[in-house]
């Protein structure tokens, strides 16, 4: 059976660096293959995880029904057709298998850009299914999501086991938290579990800060420190998969997957 772990979170909190440390957790401590999702345009988790990405669904996307119109417009045949013969499903299946960055411990799919102009329903849902099949194959399924939640149910159809909702240690950060975490209710996938960590914390969770967390409707997993080390990291662009495992915020990340885990 294949676990399933999200992330979620505004823009700028850390998402893909705990998305990244995810990853690298459960490759050294759990067995079966992993898929990373980066369902972010803006982010990059194939930096994260020190992997090359030359093409992106998005990209796939665009170059089908560029296809698709361009035989329209010669042969005036029906919508959804693509040269040659082969069906828009069989087109995205083989596409988005060879998009696939291949690690030695994980594999990743990203996203890409959003939609342009266009009618892309049929190919969504297309696309949905075929990253579906592919993470079926894997162990674990992780995603990192765009700043809100309501468009996870757009990436995929599979129910999410356990979301991670991240916050900077701000109260207008654990207010944004609190609101994404409650579109759980509306999305079209199930959400079994669900947890807030609060990243970049110097120090201690101040009073008014723990007061506020303590009124959520989704429990405190835990949360990270402020790191120079990862700072370093960041600046120099190495993958934060080579962050040494002694590290406090490898550390800290360790221990909350490890207790929903486990």
């Amino acid at each position: 059976m294949t676990i399933t772990i999200a992330l979620a979170g505004k823009g700028g909190v850390g998402k893909t660096t705990i998305a990244g440390m995810v990853i690298k957790y459960l490759s050294e401590n759990k067995p079966g293959a992993i898929l990373a999702i980066d369902a972010d345009p803006s982010s990059n988790l194939n930096m994260v995880l020190g992997l090359d990405l030359d093409w992106t669904v998005g990209d796939i996307r665009e170059d089908m029904l560029h296809q698709v119109r361009a035989s329209l417009t010669q042969t005036g045949a029906a919508m959804g057709a693509l040269p040659g013969g082969i069906t828009k499903a069989e087109h995205l299946d083989y596409e988005i298998r060879s998009s696939l960055a291949e690690g030695d411990k994980f594999d990743l799919i990203a996203m890409g850009r959003g939609e342009g102009p266009g009618c892309y329903c049929a190919v969504n849902h297309n696309m949905r299914e075929v990253i579906d099949s592919i993470g079926g194959g894997y162990k674990y399924v992780v995603i990192d999501n765009e700043a809100g939640m309501e468009h996870l149910s757009r990436r995929t159809t599979r129910d999410v086991d356990h979301l991670l909702v991240v916050s900077d240690p701000t109260q207008r950060g654990i207010v944004t938290a609190e609101r994404i975490a409650a579109m759980r209710d509306e999305l079209d996938v199930n959400v079994t579990n669900a947890y807030l960590i609060v990243n970049r914390l110097p120090g201690e969770i101040p009073p008014p800060l723990q007061e506020r967390i303590d009124k959520m409707n989704i429990p405190l997993l835990g949360t990270i420190p402020a790191n120079a080390e990862l700072s370093e990291f960041e600046f120099s662009g190495r993958p934060l998969v080579d962050l040494g495992n002694q590290s406090p915020v490898y550390h800290a990340i360790a221990e909350m997957m490890a207790s929903i885990l486990d």
